[in-house]
């Protein structure tokens, strides 16, 4: 499969900057690598997206539409994500 054109959100984008650079470089070799094999894993209770384990704690949510990857959210830890998935429920 071809690589997808790729795209940032704006909250995707500021969490990438608040990372630290190791982490930073992990979460960027997995859009790269989703990129090249979509999709994955998608969310449960109606949320429209896929999320991605990055390293055990850290996660990576993101939208496939067309031939676009759209990055939406990067976090850190499982408890960032947990409250970003709960405002859902």
């Amino acid at each position: 499969m071809n690589p997808v054109r790729v795209l940032f959100t704006e909250h995707a984008e500021t969490d990438l900057k608040e990372l630290e650079t190791s982490l930073r470089k992990y979460f960027l070799k997995h859009v790269e690598k989703i990129s090249l094999q979509l999709p994955r894993r998608h969310m449960r209770f109606g949320v429209p997206f896929f999320v991605e384990e990055v390293t055990r704690q850290s996660r990576l949510v993101y939208e496939v539409k067309e031939d676009t990857l759209y990055i939406i959210r990067c976090f850190a830890t499982h408890k960032e994500y947990e409250k970003w998935y709960a405002s859902f429920k």
